[in-house]
């Protein structure tokens, strides 16, 4: 594959968008048919083969523009009359570094370094920190130490004023152009990584600890995690269906064939499109752990056939209608609004859900509670708590609060563990996003 067409991919992933190996073929072969002469063209092309969705449409778009487009540098002055040195090297770099018809010009320039470049490995940048190591390197490679020995040289000899502005002009020129390149390398590849880097940091941290700039990062994060998980079970679902071969029905399917398999039946297990029932405590000690499980809950529309949403302090309602209709952030501002005020009470948000949503549960369905289990010492209704777990698929208990504090002071956790199929310390996102790769799976 054409190495320049390998290196836009690359940034392609490392920007976000989720280039195939199917769709990277279809970009080598549109390659093939358009070249590079008609970047317009060619622009318009790739984002139909490459870009999957609007968002990844509007990464290519600003990638192509930073891949493809020429480094600029502003420079106070450029190399002077034109000097001949008789050194061939240096004299070389001069032409260079020189534009206008006496010289080869910036398109030459720009050439040498990216070549220049590659052999410095400038593409592994990832700090902005590494540019200044990155751009000299690239200027060793593209051979600037005999300009600079000449330099020196010339600064100790008399009469020699003209030659040494004309040479620091042409090296000062060039040093500009590298730190371009370099510059704009670390925007394709080295920008990207180190916000990876950031999210990574940000989607294990403590989610009751996440400062309000670091919000933002963590929707994108959690959007992202959330397609890449509905994808995952989306491929499992397919592979599914495909079902084990069923040779009695085979046989009796193709004996108008004389036995030939034209047909070939298989055997289907019927399995179960997800269902989700989300009981969310929306106290102030849960609030920021509740948004972001929803935030995933709703990303996941395409992986959960069924998606219920409850949240409560005191008196349980229903807050799907919000969510679907309102932006998030809206929405979850109206819950916890109208919702989140009052004193904890998850013995009436179970008798609210049994006399008014109870039919919502059924043997098909995963019901995620999260919260921290503490209800200031009202009584927790184990009893419907139980009936709700024998009428689920499964139950599954989120708790912000580390084990050690399960049970301690108000907190039923423990009288609530027996009736769940799994329970356990929810504070990250990663937590969210292992927890919802489980409840999937187990549709599977």
């Amino acid at each position: 594959m054409d190495s320049i067409l390998a290196g836009f991919v690359r940034a392609l992933r490392a920007a976000g968008a989720e280039a195939s190996t199917s769709e990277t073929i279809d970009a080598a072969r549109t390659l093939a048919l358009l070249g590079y002469a008609d970047r317009a063209g060619l622009k318009a092309a790739l984002g139909l083969v490459l870009a999957k969705s609007e968002d990844d449409k509007q990464i290519h778009d600003q990638m192509f523009d930073l891949y493809f487009g020429r480094p600029q540098a502003v420079d106070a002055q450029q190399a002077a009359a034109p000097l001949r040195t008789g050194d061939a090297e240096v004299d070389a770099l001069l032409d260079l570094a020189r534009p206008g018809p006496q010289g080869q010009g910036s398109d030459a320039l720009a050439a040498a370094l990216a070549r220049a470049a590659a052999s410095a490995g400038v593409d592994e940048i990832r700090f902005a920190t590494q540019a200044g190591h990155f751009v000299r390197q690239t200027l060793d490679a593209l051979g600037i130490a005999p300009l600079e020995a000449r330099l020196a040289e010339r600064r100790a000899a008399p009469g020699a004023q003209d030659e040494v502005q004309a040479l620091e002009a042409a090296r000062d020129h060039v040093r500009r152009q590298a730190r371009a390149l370099v510059q704009q390398r670390y925007a394709i590849f080295g920008k990207p990584a180190t916000e990876a880097f950031m999210t990574e940091v940000a989607v294990t941290r403590a989610l009751g600890r996440m400062a309000p700039a670091e919000m933002e990062r963590m929707k994108t994060a959690v959007a992202r995690m959330a397609r890449k998980l509905a994808a995952r079970h989306a491929r499992r679902q397919r592979v599914a269906l495909r079902g084990q071969l069923d040779l009695r029905r085979t046989m009796r399917a193709n004996a108008g064939h004389d036995g030939v398999p034209v047909t070939l039946a298989f055997k289907h297990r019927r399995r179960d499109k997800p269902r989700i029932v989300a009981v969310c405590d929306v106290s102030g000690s849960v609030a920021a752990h509740v948004r972001f499980l929803l935030l995933f809950l709703y990303a996941l529309h395409d992986a959960v056939g069924d998606l219920r949403s409850f949240a409560f302090s005191n008196r349980l309602q229903d807050v799907a209608g919000p969510l679907e209709k309102l932006p998030f952030d809206d929405a979850m501002a109206l819950i916890l609004r109208e919702v989140g005020n009052g004193s904890t009470d998850y013995g009436q948000a179970w008798v609210d859900l049994h006399d008014r949503h109870w039919d919502a549960i059924d043997r098909r369905t995963t019901v995620i509670v999260l919260g921290d289990g503490r209800s200031n010492g009202s009584d927790p209704r184990l009893d419907l708590f139980a009936e709700l777990a024998g009428r689920a698929k499964r139950v599954v208990w989120l708790c912000p609060e580390t084990p050690g504090r399960w049970g301690s002071g108000d907190s039923a956790m423990l009288q609530y563990r027996p009736y769940c199929t799994s329970m356990s310390h929810c504070a990250s996102a990663a937590d969210l996003e292992r927890t919802l790769d489980e409840a999937l799976e187990a549709y599977h």
